[in-house]
């Protein structure tokens, strides 16, 4: 599989916190696939969460390649255990995109879990990020 992701202008960035079972997981998860990325749809809210080396993004369902929000420079050495939060940078690139923050993280675990139960991940798989057409 192979996804071309298109990303705006950075309209605003804020330091967050990510959960350690939600960070803890989704890594987990990640190092079991062997194409590098790690694709999690989240279904109930026709988002598709994309887990690379560097970021995750999220893809709304509409607009199909363009990315909404990145969680950028996660910091997991930063933290003393296992069980801490795991710093990071949260990326907005449309203008309500702060708005969905309280969704996504409550939905992203949920989506995790389920992907979780579904115990395989094989075949290849690539996404290519670029910026928007006419943006530097």
């Amino acid at each position: 599989m192979e996804i071309t992701c298109y990303r705006n202008p950075e309209l605003a960035r804020e330091p967050r916190f990510l959960p350690a079972a939600t960070y803890n997981l989704a890594h987990a998860l990640w190092s079991r696939t062997s194409s590098g990325c790690l694709f999690v749809p989240m279904r109930s809210m026709q988002y598709l969460a994309i887990l690379d080396a560097e970021e995750l993004i999220f893809l709304d369902g509409t607009r199909k390649c363009w990315i909404d929000i990145a969680w950028r420079d996660f910091h997991p050495q930063d933290r003393t255990s296992l069980s801490d939060p795991v710093a990071y940078q949260a990326v907005y690139y449309q203008p309500a995109a702060s708005d969905l923050m309280p969704r996504l993280l409550a939905e992203l675990p949920r989506a995790l879990n389920e992907l979780a139960a579904k115990g395989r991940f094989d075949g290849q798989a690539r996404v290519i990020k670029f910026a928007a057409p006419g943006h530097a």
